[in-house]
């Protein structure tokens, strides 16, 4: 049985428009006598016209928004028509009249200015329901993006003190969009950028250490109980900490600030797993100031020569500055001052050559909307070390969120801490709800919304479309319902083949969020089915009623209720959301 699917009647499209732009450049070549003309086939000269190429994106399909069109509509011949000098309405008609012939499309038809409407056959249109259950997980999974290699830092917060509510939003979009991206066939490390080097670490040493000693804190020591429970926890894994500091203060500084740091980063990485968000890579900035065993240059010291060998570094003012300008840079950057001291410039070029060096090919990265100045330097750094800057990296910026109704951390006292979003409002309704949006969009979020159990809160109303599949397959287990018969051109109700059209949209939407790094796209669509769905549960009996017997229609909408059901659940897990079912 023909399965006709979007993509594959774009690319028939494609191939017919293709032949008729060749069979009319050829009779553009040609008068009536079989001799060369001079008509509009050939330019100035007789030189040969420029080729008119057609790729399946020119022929693109797109659900019409009103169903008595038709289940496709493509718009080809209106791009097409005015570079072939013709009617958009006859072309449309020539490739109605073609695309009317494919195996599994019932009829076509030219409306308006010359769109063309596409009817498929029932049986055809009901065959996705199979192919969905019989691929799973695998369905809308694609090789748009195979054999490319990419890094994608996000969070990256400093390692001292607990992730916040600006950190959730980086962490439910960084991960959303690696799964997309896997989705789409790319090999992605998550990565986190520990900034574990610099000043904010011996501000942190001293909160810790104070609190340890129980020492009234430094002026400038970190705020927060979560302070006081570090200083615990490093005496009672250092008990002889105080005695050590009466005797080498320096040494118990260091010792009590590597404890507490690495209390701090066990406390951050626990965090983001009981979000559902896993890195690969917990990369440390020290790392990058360290030299090799024997005596070898550091990272950083390797990277201004490595720069320099690309033509970019100059010393001036007893600095060395890297000309950071010749990529769009607003200024030229220091990489190390006068007195040796590396900036953080260039621990940021040391990094992104370690990125480069370990094979990644696109380096991607998610900030907050405070970091928007690093768009420059880090494109710079980009194209300093040889990248191509619009390929090899990509840098997005992330807007602020506010959510109403949550309260400041008790052990934090000036943020609202992820631990306590978690146990206000749950890992699922966080990750849909800061998923749903472009990363660019700034959010003011309700947070009694994002718990109530009502069809306004769109995780809801998607979870429940979900549980609904799994309650049909339940009852259709007891009332003997099951998928031994298949007749596909039974699925002719008007909610049938509106959910199977909206089930057939889902490779492309997994490409195009992968493509575009937009998962909200996904959380949209998953809300569109799910309308689909509902208003097929509403219509379409599964269960026989009374003494109905069961026949293959019954059997027919299992299948496409388990199809509706895999789709929602593929969809949930690119934005690590689960797919309970019961509610």
């Amino acid at each position: 049985m023909t399965l006709v699917t979007p993509q594959e009647l774009a690319s028939q499209l494609a191939r017919i428009l293709a032949d008729i732009i060749a069979e009319r450049s050829d009779g553009a070549e040609r008068n009536d006598g079989g001799e060369p003309s001079d008509g509009p086939g050939r330019g100035e000269g007789g030189a040969e016209p420029p080729a008119i190429a057609v790729t399946e994106a020119d022929t693109a399909v797109e659900r019409p928004k009103n169903r008595e069109h038709g289940d496709w509509a493509s718009n080809a011949a209106m791009k097409f028509a005015k570079r072939l000098g013709t009617n958009p309405r006859e072309l449309a008609q020539e490739i109605a009249e073609r695309i009317a012939e494919v195996d599994g499309v019932a009829g076509a038809e030219v409306a308006g200015p010359g769109f063309i409407n596409i009817t498929l056959d029932a049986a055809s249109a009901g065959e996705t329901a199979r192919r969905i259950v019989e691929q799973g997980a695998a369905y809308g999974r694609g090789d748009a993006l195979a054999g490319q290699h990419i890094n994608l830092e996000f969070v990256s917060a400093n390692p001292t003190g607990p992730l916040h509510l600006g950190h959730t939003r980086w962490a439910a979009l960084g991960d959303s969009i690696s799964r997309v991206l896997r989705a789409a066939g790319a090999e992605v490390t998550n990565e986190y950028y520990i900034n574990d080097a610099g000043s904010q670490m011996d501000k942190f040493g001293r909160s810790v250490l104070a609190a340890a000693l129980g020492e009234e804190a430094p002026e400038d020591a970190y705020p927060g109980a979560y302070i006081q429970e570090l200083g615990k926890k490093v005496l009672a894994e250092q008990p002889d900490l105080p005695e050590i500091a009466a005797q080498n203060r320096a040494g118990a500084l260091e010792l009590a600030q590597e404890l507490g740091y690495r209390q701090q980063l066990a406390e951050i990485e626990s965090s983001l797993e009981r979000f559902n968000v896993h890195f690969d890579v917990f990369f440390s900035e020290r790392t990058l100031h360290a030299k090799g065993g024997d005596g070898e240059q550091s990272p950083i010291e390797t990277a201004v020569d490595r720069l320099r060998e690309q033509g970019h570094v100059f010393e001036e003012d007893e600095a060395i500055w890297v000309r950071t300008t010749d990529f769009g840079d607003d200024k030229d950057r220091v990489f190390t001052r006068g007195n040796g001291v590396y900036t953080y410039f260039a621990a940021d070029a040391a990094y992104y050559l370690s990125k480069k060096d370990r094979g990644f090919g696109e380096k991607i990265y998610l900030l907050g909307a405070d970091h928007h100045g690093y768009i420059g330097r880090l494109t710079a750094i980009a194209g300093a070390a040889g990248d191509d800057t619009e390929k090899d990296i990509t840098v997005l910026i992330g807007q602020l969120v506010n959510l109403n109704g949550a309260r400041l951390s008790k052990r934090a006292g000036n943020i609202v801490e992820l631990d306590d979003l978690l146990e206000w409002l749950g890992a699922d309704a966080l990750r849909y709800w800061l998923a749903r949006y472009p990363a660019d969009s700034p959010l003011a979020l309700d947070g009694e919304k994002l718990r109530s159990r009502t069809n306004d809160n769109p995780v809801f109303y998607v979870q429940y479309a979900h549980a609904r599949t799994r309650a049909v397959d339940r009852n259709a287990a007891a009332a003997g319902v099951d998928r031994s018969a298949f007749a596909p051109e039974l699925l002719t109700h008007e909610t049938e083949t509106e959910l199977l059209g909206k089930l057939q949209e889902y490779p492309s939407i997994v490409a195009g969020a992968a493509e575009l790094r937009e998962p909200h796209r996904i959380a949209r669509y998953l809300e569109e089915l799910a309308a689909a769905f509902h208003r097929w549960y509403d219509n379409c009996r599964v269960i026989p009623q009374g003494e109905e017997p069961v026949e293959d229609l019954h059997r027919t909408r299992l299948w496409l209720n388990d199809a509706a059901g895999q789709v929602i659940r593929n969809g949930l897990d690119l934005l690590g959301v689960s797919a309970p079912d019961r509610l």
